[in-house]
């Protein structure tokens, strides 16, 4: 199925003569970042492990460019989780256009699962997916071209400042991505390179909701969100475009959160049970006197 026609917010032939990597860039988020980059005349290396998908996408998003659009698009299978895969990834985006401008580190993945029942074989998978692979890649990148002639990098991280339940291994790979990110954009600013993360917090998109299957992530958190609503793939690709334009010249080790202001309120449809678990700490005289029961005027203060 064609998609719509991109219509950027950006000028035409902003990225012209550009290259970039878009790892995941076959579906979702990734897929909107491809097309908006493809638009602004930007060559575009997508990558993901599922072939299938990833090579029909790239059918659909080439259907869509004039033909006399500098844009050009390359997919790669690879699965960032295996060190020779994203060898070949780099090196078949050096061999075809030369250089690598910019990277966007998207491919990643999760399942639903508390750490209490969660497997050490599921747990290390999230983390080499997104922590590992999104270093893998980064790393590659600036050994092939961006040491040489500097660039840009922007990581798909999550809105997760308050703790993601259920989603541990997820939450703990995208924070050690953002502090990672501060660390490069500090390493590598003398090589001209800038590093930024861009944090969605609820996306809509088909592929997102297959994913989650009957658990209704999406419906669940537009009560939290300030906006009331779910965000776009277009709004985080519109973000994207942004950091990695001369627009951001000057931005570097920061995130940018896609969220609705959910990242400033209750953005958590995790609920705590009420319990007495807790007991307030009161020198010994009255331990198991509870704060709450304090001013609910349960018992008296603990203070007296």
């Amino acid at each position: 199925m064609a998609c719509n026609k991109v219509l950027s917010v950006f000028r035409p032939g902003l990225f012209t003569n550009q290259v970039a990597i878009v790892t995941g860039g076959g579906s979702g988020i990734g897929k909107a970042i491809t097309r908006e980059l493809l638009h602004l005349g930007c060559k575009v290396v997508i990558a993901s492990r599922k072939v299938e998908r990833l090579n029909q996408s790239a059918d659909e998003m080439k259907q869509e460019l004039d033909k006399d659009s500098p844009a050009k698009l390359l997919p790669v299978q690879c699965n960032i989780r295996q060190q020779e895969e994203v060898k070949l990834l780099v090196s078949s985006a050096m061999e075809k256009f030369g250089k690598i401008n910019y990277l966007i580190n998207n491919s990643g993945g999760e399942f639903y699962c508390p750490v209490a029942k969660m497997s050490l074989k599921g747990w290390n998978a999230v983390i080499d997916t997104n922590l590992t692979g999104t270093f893998q890649v980064t790393q590659q990148v600036y050994k092939a071209y961006m040491k040489e002639h500097g660039g840009s990098i922007v990581n798909i991280v999550v809105d997760n400042g308050n703790g993601m339940p259920g989603m541990g291994h997820s939450g703990a790979a995208r924070a050690g991505i953002e502090n990672l990110s501060k660390t490069l954009a500090l390493e590598w600013a003398k090589d001209g390179i800038r590093v930024n993360n861009v944090a969605p917090g609820t996306i809509y998109s088909d592929t997102a909701a297959a994913n989650y299957g009957e658990f209704n992530l999406f419906a669940e958190t537009i009560p939290y969100t300030p906006a009331k609503r779910l965000g776009t793939v277009e709004e985080v690709s519109a973000a994207v475009s942004f950091l990695l334009s001369p627009a951001a010249a000057f931005i570097t080790g920061t995130t940018i959160a896609v969220s609705g202001g959910s990242h400033l309120y209750k953005n958590q449809c995790f609920e705590i049970p009420d319990h007495d678990k807790m007991p307030a700490y009161t020198w010994g005289k009255s331990e198991k006197r509870l704060l709450k029961d304090a001013v609910t005027g349960k018992l008296s203060p603990v203070w007296d």
